[in-house]
C-alpha cells in the first residue's frame, strides 16, 4: 500500500517520519478560501478535503493507478476570541495575533481527510492551549524570529513559543499540525486500515 501526504508542512512530514511510515509527499495548490462565519471545525475539514481531492485529481490526470493508494491531507487553524487565525501575512499581523493569544486560552483545530478506494472521509480534532501573558518586547522578538511566519496562529508550540505555553487540553500533535490518533481512528473506522500495520 502506498501512502501520500498531501502537504508541504515539514511538521506533518516529521510526525509521520517519526512513526516510521513510508510515504511520498505530493503538495496541492488547492484554494484555501472560505466564507466568513464558517465554523472552524468545518473550515479545517473543508480545506483538508480540497487538498486531498486536488492531489487525487493531479495523480489521476497523470494516469497513475490509485487502487492501493491512501491520500492523507490536513489543515490547521487557530480560533481565538471569535476569529479564525491562519498564517500571518506580515510581521504586523503576527504581532496582532500574538496579542490575541497572550494571557488567554485559544483553540487549535486540525481537519484530516483520507481518500482511499474511491471513497473520501474527513474528521477534525480540537485542542485548547493556554498562553502566559507576553510583554510587548517578547511579542516583537518572537515576531522577528521568523518562526511564526508560516504557522497557523503565528506560533509553533514545539519551538520558541513553548516558553509561553502554560498548558494544553487535548492532543499535542494536533497543535503541531497532524493529530495522529485522529488519523488512526479515521483510517480504521472508515477504511478498515490499521495504521500500526504500516509503521516500523
Amino acid at each position: 500500500m502506498r501512502f501520500i501526504l498531501a502537504s508541504k508542512s515539514p511538521r506533518r512530514r516529521e510526525i509521520l517520519e517519526n512513526l516510521g511510515l513510508d510515504f511520498d509527499i505530493i503538495t496541492s495548490e488547492a484554494d484555501e478560501s472560505f466564507e466568513d462565519g464558517t465554523p472552524p471545525s468545518n473550515v479545517v475539514m473543508l480545506l483538508s478535503a480540497r487538498k486531498a481531492a486536488a492531489v487525487k485529481a493531479k495523480l489521476e490526470g497523470e494516469g497513475i493507478d490509485l487502487t492501493d493508494t491512501v491520500i492523507i491531507a490536513a489543515d490547521t487553524v487557530v480560533s481565538a476570541k471569535g476569529e479564525i487565525l491562519g498564517k500571518p501575512v506580515d510581521k504586523e499581523d503576527t504581532e496582532r495575533m500574538l496579542r490575541m493569544l497572550s494571557g488567554s486560552t485559544h483553540s487549535v483545530l486540525s481537519g484530516i481527510t483520507v481518500i482511499y478506494g474511491g471513497a473520501s472521509a474527513s474528521a477534525f480534532e480540537e485542542t485548547e492551549v493556554r498562553f502566559a501573558p507576553m510583554t510587548e518586547k517578547e511579542i516583537g522578538w518572537y515576531a522577528r524570529s521568523g518562526e511564526p511566519d508560516d504557522k497557523a496562529g503565528a506560533y509553533a508550540i514545539q519551538g520558541y513559543a513553548s516558553m509561553w505555553v502554560e498548558g494544553i487540553d487535548g492532543c499535542y500533535f494536533n497543535v503541531v499540525g497532524l493529530p495522529v490518533n485522529c488519523l488512526r481512528k479515521l483510517l480504521r473506522r472508515v477504511f478498515g486500515i490499521n495504521l500500526s500495520d504500516f509503521v516500523k
